[in-house]
């Protein structure tokens, strides 16, 4: 499990850009608050030789897939949440799992991890009522 402002960031699949090629369904990691994004630890160095790879030999996209075999449960079993999870859900889990860190923060008198928590759950909570809003104009 990967952490960034205060609690678990988010598995999921994207396209990272080496210098001219894209390199297509990469497991990565992103802060749903900050929007940092990294590339998952367990595959991390067979990115880094893939990429250079086709870099190397001018290719302008390649498909992560293709060359790596490890699967999604044994990649992305350790994050607590998934992309393509309910947003609602997952934004309600990041929200549960901050209250509970929050609590911690308190208890061990740590105001400076009080204060980033408490900016996470502002930046969760407007989040979670954007999504409570389209999902009720959804239903008119």
């Amino acid at each position: 499990m990967s952490f960034c402002c205060g609690a678990s960031m988010v598995g999921t699949k994207g396209t990272l850009k080496h210098y001219r090629t894209q390199v297509h369904n990469v497991p990565l990691l992103f802060c749903p608050v900050c929007h940092r994004v990294e590339v998952h630890y367990k595959v991390e160095n067979e990115y880094e030789v893939l990429a250079e790879y086709a870099h190397s030999d001018g290719l302008s996209e390649i498909d992560f897939q293709d060359f790596i075999m490890e699967d999604e449960e044994s990649i992305f079993g350790n994050c607590v949440n998934r992309e393509d999870e309910d947003p609602l859900d997952l934004v309600q889990s990041q929200i549960d799992m901050s209250l509970d860190l929050l609590t911690v923060a308190k208890q061990i008198e740590d105001s400076k991890w009080e204060d980033e928590l408490k900016k996470r759950l502002a930046v969760m909570s407007r989040r979670r009522s954007k999504l409570l809003q389209k999902n009720s104009k959804e239903m008119k």
